[in-house]
């Protein structure tokens, strides 16, 4: 607590620990998982990446102990192997220890899982091997870069190790100021109201913004909290499942989106009943109102029909019910005379066509119109046709026997049908 920090009554110190079991929450940080630490208002658990870097990570040591607050360390196993001093001094100052590969690839989400458990491995033997006590390293985890990857999150959760995200960053490994920092540390706190905020100890500006960080925490009614894992001798703190999730439901406040349910079951799988015609609003004995133009332009209610304006209902046939069709009466296939003696008309050969040219016709024939008959047409150097049968019938002395005006009728025709194929 900040009451037992010797030397600095005004510090900020640690309000309390957190002790969580890695296998019954294998995932945190709301950036990237939907559960996170079960954290109260205004608590905040610091973490650092990528150290130990000696001139950087050393300041940082002694920053947070000047305010006896304590933190969690994503050890790279790289920079463990270069300096191995530095992991035993997070270990002897009371933070926390976790693993951060071996090399801090930033592909561990497109690379091949057989390496990225290699990476994984590598790196957690090489922080051990700086500690010198296998139990001196927390069953934590960061990917770098925050590169999730579905097979390297089930690998690590196989092995019993939490993978931790964050709720909130601070940017401090972009090319930006240390007042950029605090400033971005600060406004996403305030957003999220508690949480893991992301930072690196390696970084001069971290340096820089951390004490600024720390009094501003303190100003503002912030507290430190520091997650321990379980152990036989120290088990996990009691929790409620809604507090592993930064903005929980609640019954006062509606929630913008439905929760979801998994492994969704049926309460009841029995078919609904099919509406009947009773139950709908079509009964006899209501009138309905019905617009009806009038001089006055009222409206009146008048009975429906006693039959309903849909088709009634009819039962159904057995399925294996044998259907029988009427059979057709002898008199459809009659046909009548009118019909009959056209097809017949219709199957006798065609006469063949009259070749001849777009202008002109046989024996001279000159067409004059498309549109009209055989009275239209002229033959050159020979008096019409019309004319010729007028001559024949006034030698005859006007008898004109009816198989003569037939021939003459048929041949007129023929003449039509002949100007019709040409075109």
């Amino acid at each position: 607590m900040a009451a037992d920090c010797p030397g600095h009554p005004d510090a900020l110190g640690t309000s309390r620990t957190l002790v969580v079991d890695p296998r019954e929450h294998p995932r945190i940080g709301t950036m990237q998982y939907p559960e996170t630490l079960p954290l109260e208002d205004h608590e905040v658990v610091l973490t650092f990446d990528d150290g130990p870097l000696p001139h950087n990570s050393n300041q940082v040591l002694d920053i947070l102990a000047s305010q006896c607050v304590k933190a969690t360390f994503f050890t790279v196993g790289r920079m463990a192997q270069a300096y191995p001093e530095g992991v035993r001094k997070l270990r002897d100052a009371g933070h926390s220890i976790g693993a951060h590969t071996q090399n801090h690839p930033l592909s561990m989400n497109r690379m091949p899982v057989e390496r990225a458990r290699q990476e994984i491995d590598d790196g957690i033997a090489s922080v051990k091997a700086a500690l010198g006590d296998d139990a001196a390293l927390a069953p934590f985890f960061r990917i770098p870069g925050l590169s999730r990857a579905e097979g390297v999150e089930d690998y690590l959760a196989s092995q019993g190790i939490q993978t931790w995200s964050a709720d909130f960053l601070a940017d401090d490994w972009r090319h930006i100021s240390s007042s950029r920092v605090y400033d971005l540390a600060m406004k996403r706190l305030e957003e999220t109201g508690r949480g893991i905020l992301l930072l690196h100890d390696i970084q001069a500006r971290t340096v820089a913004a951390l004490p600024r960080i720390l009094h501003e925490l303190k100003a503002r009614g912030y507290r430190i909290v520091h997650v321990v894992p379980a152990t036989s001798e120290q088990p996990a703190t009691p929790t409620e499942p809604q507090q592993w999730q930064l903005h929980p439901p609640s019954e006062t406040v509606a929630i913008s989106h439905w929760p979801k349910i998994p492994n969704f079951v049926f309460a009841a799988t029995d078919p609904l009943p099919a509406p009947a015609l009773s139950d709908s609003y079509w009964h006899d004995d209501w009138p309905i109102p019905v617009a009806e133009t009038s001089d006055r332009g009222k409206r009146r209610g008048v009975p429906p029909p006693r039959q309903a304006p849909w088709p009634r209902q009819t039962p159904l046939l057995p399925e294996r019910a044998a259907i029988a069709l009427p059979a057709p009466a002898p008199s459809v296939f009659e046909m009548q005379d009118r019909l009959r003696f056209a097809l017949a008309r219709a199957s006798r050969p065609a006469e063949p066509a009259i070749a001849a040219g777009p202008e002109r016709e046989p024996d001279g024939a000159k067409l004059v119109a498309a549109d009209t008959g055989a009275s239209r047409r002229t033959v050159a150097g020979k008096p019409h046709l019309e004319r010729v049968r007028r001559a024949s019938a006034s030698d005859a002395g006007g008898r004109v026997t009816r198989h003569a005006t037939h021939a003459g009728r048929r041949a007129l025709k023929r003449v039509v049908q002949v100007r019709k194929r040409s075109v």
